[in-house]
This record gives C-alpha cells, structure tokens and sequence, in this order.
C-alpha cells in the first residue's frame, strides 16, 4: 500500500506473480460475473489453472506437478487471486492445491497418490474437504458420519454440509469415526470420489456471497471405500486434521489480507472520483482519515501476513500462530469491507460495485475454517500452557 520494498520475494517470485497477475486478468476476471450467476465456477477455468502450472506446484514431478517446496509461490497465487476482487476463486483455488493436496500428498497410499495427484495437478480433479456436518459446526469430535471395517473395504454413511468445492468436486477427503467410543481418536480420514456408490451432493446453497463458490451437502449412503484410500493410519485423523489446519488457516488471512486491499484500493480510486457538496470525497477530512486508518491497517496485516509466510516455510508456523492470523485478518477485511461500504454511499450497496460483492463475501471469512471465537480459544491455551 505505501510501496514498501517486500524482502520475502525474490526476483523468480516476481516474475511467477506477473505470469500469474496476467493470467488472472485473462481467464478469470472477465468471466467471474458470469461465474457467480451459476454458482459455481467453470470447469473450464480449472483445466486451464492446471495447464499453466498453478495447481498443486508442489507435487513430485512424477506425479505431475513442478515440485516447488516453497510456500511463498503458493502464497502469491492466493495474494494475486484476492487482489483481483473474484472472492470465489481466491478461495476455492486455493483449497484444492493448499488445503486438500497436502492431505493426499502426507497421508494416501502411493496406489492412491498415483490414481488422483496428476488428475488434481492437472485440474482434471477437482478437490475438497469434508469435516463440517449438520448437527456438529465446529465441534469436530461431534461427528455423526461412521466408516465400518469391512474387510478389504469400509462402509461410509453420513452427510457433511458447508463444502467449498462440493458441488463440482471430484475427489473428497472424507472425515468420519471408525470408533466411536474414543473420540477424537476414533477419528479416521478417507479418499472418496465421485465413481464410488452412494456418493451423491445437493445443489448449490444460495448464499449471502461467495457466488461464485459451489458450496453444498454431501450425503453418503454406504458408499464403499476400498481400503488403500484410507489416509495414514486408522484413529489418526484427529491429528492429521489439526497438523494440517494450521496451512489452511495461513490461507484464510492470506485471501482475508488481500481481499481486504482489494477493497480498499476500490474505494480509493471511487472517492477521488466521485463529487459531493462541489468538490471530490477524497477532500473531506472523514474521508482521508478514514482511508489512512484502513491504508495502516492493511499494510501491518501484510506484513505480518509476510512473516508468518516466512515461518511456514521454515517449518515454525505452529497451531495459535495461524490461528492467531486467521482471526486478525478476517476480522481486518470485516472491517475494511464494512467501511468502504460506507465510503460509497448508497452505491456501496449495488452489487454491481466490487465493493459490495467483497463486503458480501467476506463475512463468512470469520466462520469457516474454524469459527473465530474457536481461533480465540486456541489462542488463548496457548498464551495459558
């Protein structure tokens, strides 16, 4: 925002973002209205992601990816994705490659690595994640959907509600309990994908933003596992989940951060333009002050954002931290949302302004991926052990 010089990336970095910058404003901004009419994105655009290389980049080379163990490539293809406003694929890009892969690439079967990692490199498969269910929210250990040991098989039955990516995926990391007298150590994490009987999904939720996000049920009715698609080993999907959350909360304020530039950078360009009382609203005090505060704001949660990114890729990044930065930043792009609403007045309130969709979308930013107030009291064990 003030032009500070960002040390975290590199030349190659930049050069990686400019190529991802252009593909942006070729093959996703002009279709994104069209996108959030249908509620989903186009399968299209995900063959496309995966052509150019901007789909699990850290996957081996032998199972189609570029093998990048660098997380600060992955962080500026979710960065560049916020910044150009089209909430829906800055999160569900960013889902497939960062939250769902990791779980394929640490814990599946080399049998099931070699069946879905190059088709979700490629963008052939589309991932998700299914914890969340009906009757349970952020209470994981709650879960009600069962996997039965059957042999050379598992019997799965259940539903999951609230998934990104649902409607179109093709491959689903499944959360269910294989004991439930333990607990969260009854937890066990399965591969499902869409060729398996008794897997079927609901239609698209209407939601209050993030239209162009394909959010839906999930319902199993003794769908048949095979055994090599259970993830790491039986009762470890608690841990596994908790391992791999702390990633995907770093994504959340990623996109939260950059969303929330999004707007701003809107809303200044809005209010040099626009006139009232004779004379530009970027004149009147309200209006600067405001801006500054918010310009300040976002460039603390950028850098801070960098340092966490840096910690991650040294392997430092632990639980409370990424809990600590999903918190700040959603509630940061809450708030820069909420503003620059009001900075425009009643056009803030027209979708057809980037402003109202980013003020829509954003809201949710504060639920998924964990509630904020379960961010707080993570946290808060943290700062207490």
């Amino acid at each position: 925002m003030f032009g500070l010089h960002r040390s975290l990336f590199t030349e190659e970095h930049q050069l990686f973002r400019q190529s991802v910058r252009d593909f942006i404003s070729r093959e996703i901004t002009p279709h994104n209205a069209d996108w959030e009419k249908q509620k989903m994105v186009s399968r299209d655009s995900w063959l496309k992601l995966g052509e150019n290389g901007f789909l699990g980049i850290q996957a081996p080379e032998e199972l189609g990816g570029l093998n990048i163990q660098d997380f600060r490539y992955n962080a500026i293809l979710i960065e560049e994705l916020g910044l150009s406003g089209c909430s829906g694929p800055a999160i569900g890009y960013p889902l497939h490659s960062d939250i769902v892969m990791p779980y394929v690439l640490h814990y599946a079967t080399a049998e099931a690595k070699q069946k879905y990692i190059p088709k979700m490199v490629s963008g052939e498969y589309i991932g998700a994640v299914a914890m969340t269910e009906p009757g349970a929210g952020s209470d994981l250990q709650g879960m009600r959907t069962t996997a039965v040991d059957r042999g050379d098989h598992y019997v799965i039955n259940g539903s999951k509600t609230f998934i990104t990516n649902g409607y179109l995926s093709d491959v689903v990391v499944v959360a269910a309990k294989t004991d439930p007298s333990k607990g969260a150590k009854g937890i066990s994490l399965f591969l499902m994908d869409n060729h398996m009987q008794g897997f079927s999904k609901g239609v698209p939720f209407e939601k209050v933003g993030l239209h162009a996000q394909d959010t839906c049920e999930l319902f199993f009715e003794d769908v048949l596992v095979p055994k090599e698609n259970l993830l790491g080993k039986v009762g470890e999907g608690f841990k596994y989940l908790m391992t791999e959350l702390a990633q995907e909360r770093l994504v959340v304020a990623l996109a939260a951060i950059a969303l929330a530039e999004f707007a701003l950078k809107s809303t200044i360009d809005y209010v040099k333009q626009r006139k009232a009382f004779g004379k530009a609203i970027s004149e009147f005090q309200n209006t600067r002050f405001k801006l500054a505060e918010m310009a300040a704001q976002v460039e603390q949660g950028r850098i801070y954002c960098d340092y966490l990114v840096s910690l991650h890729n040294e392997g430092k990044l632990d639980s409370a931290m990424a809990s600590a930065a999903k918190y700040n930043m959603t509630e940061l792009q809450c708030k820069v949302a909420d503003e620059c609403v009001q900075l425009h007045g009643g056009y803030g309130y027209m979708w057809e302004y980037g402003v109202a969709r980013a003020w829509a979308d954003a809201r949710v930013q504060r639920i998924y991926a964990g509630t904020n107030e379960i961010m707080k009291e993570l946290i808060a064990r943290k700062i207490l052990s």
